[in-house]
C-alpha cells in the first residue's frame, strides 16, 4: 500500500491510533499535487463517515509538511497476505467466514455510495485469536484515479483487478465483489487465478480467459463454492453476485453443502 504506517498517542484521551502518511508530493507532479491533496482529504472525510463493525474506524485526517495522514483505530493482529501462501492457509470455514464478513462490509459501503477500489488480502486486517475481521484502505486507491504518478504506477493491485477497472472504465461495487472473489479464491488455495509474466500478459488474461480451474489446486472443494468462486470472477459484472450482501448470503450457503460432502468423504 501507499504510504507509511506509525503508532501514535491521541493525548486528550490516551488513546493509541494508527497513523497512515502519504508523502503525496513525492510521488505526484507539482501541478497535480494540490488536486490530489483535496482528493485525498474528501475521500478521507468519506471514509471516515463509514461505521461498521467490519471497516477500520478513522479518527482524523491532517497535513504535516509535505505528508498527508490519516489516523485510524489500532488493530491487533496482521493483514490477510500471509494466509495466501499455500502452506499456510486457513480452515476452510475460516475462509469463508472472513470473506463473507468483508461482503458485509462492502454491502454497507456500496450502499453510501462508497466503492473500496483495492480489495485484496493486504487490505483485510485480522486478528486471529479473537477472530476479529476488519477492511482498511478505503478510499485510498480513489487519490490516484486519472493521475500522473512520477512513476507512472499503476493503482490498484492489478492482479486483483476487476476488467472493467482495468480498463479504465467508471467502476462501482460490482468490481469490489470480483476483487474479493480474486481474495477467496487465492485464500482457498494459496494461487491467484491470473497468473502472468507481464502486466500486458496478465490484463489479457483477466479480460479474455477463465481463471485455472481451483479444483486442480483444491480437489476437495464443495461443487457449490467452486460454482461460487466462478460466478464471483465473471468477466461481466451482470453475471456476478449483484451486491455484499448476495455475495455473503450466497457464500455462507455453500458451508452447509460443504460440511454435508466432509461427512460423506468421512463415511
Amino acid at each position: 500500500a501507499m504510504g507509511v504506517v506509525y503508532l501514535g498517542k491521541d493525548h486528550k484521551i490516551g488513546r493509541e491510533v494508527a497513523i497512515k502518511t502519504l508523502a503525496l508530493a513525492q510521488q505526484f507532479e507539482a501541478d497535480e499535487l494540490a488536486e490530489v491533496k483535496q482528493r485525498f482529504f474528501r475521500e478521507a472525510e468519506t471514509a471516515g463517515r463509514l461505521s461498521h463493525p467490519n471497516i477500520v474506524t478513522i479518527y482524523d485526517t491532517g497535513e504535516e509538511h509535505d505528508f498527508c495522514y490519516i489516523a485510524m483505530e489500532l488493530l491487533k493482529g496482521g493483514d490477510l497476505a500471509p494466509y495466501t501462501r499455500a502452506d499456510n492457509l486457513l480452515p476452510l470455514d475460516k475462509v469463508v467466514s472472513i470473506t463473507a464478513r468483508v461482503a458485509d462490509a462492502l454491502d454497507y459501503a456500496h450502499r453510501q455510495g462508497v466503492v473500496h477500489r483495492d480489495i485484496k488480502p493486504a487490505n483485510m486486517m485480522y486478528h486471529r485469536e479473537s477472530d476479529t475481521l476488519k477492511v482498511t484502505d478505503f478510499g485510498i486507491a480513489r487519490l490516484t484515479d486519472s493521475s500522473r504518478t512520477k512513476t507512472g504506477m499503476v493503482l490498484g493491485t492489478p492482479s486483483y483487478m476487476s476488467p472493467e477497472q482495468l480498463a479504465g472504465k467508471r467502476i462501482e461495487g460490482r468490481s469490489d465483489l470480483f476483487s474479493l472473489g480474486v481474495t477467496l479464491y487465492q485464500l482457498l488455495c494459496g494461487r491467484l487465478p491470473f497468473e502472468a509474466e507481464s502486466m500486458a500478459q496478465l490484463m489479457f488474461k483477466i479480460t479474455n480467459e477463465a481463471p485455472a480451474d481451483i479444483r486442480t489446486l483444491h480437489p476437495g472443494l464443495a461443487p457449490s463454492l467452486v460454482a461460487f468462486v466462478e460466478r464471483s470472477l465473471a468477466k461481466n459484472p451482470d453475471e456476478r453476485f449483484q451486491s455484499g450482501e448476495e455475495f455473503g448470503g450466497a457464500l455462507r450457503a455453500t458451508l452447509s453443502e460443504t460440511a454435508a460432502s466432509e461427512v460423506d468423504i468421512r463415511l
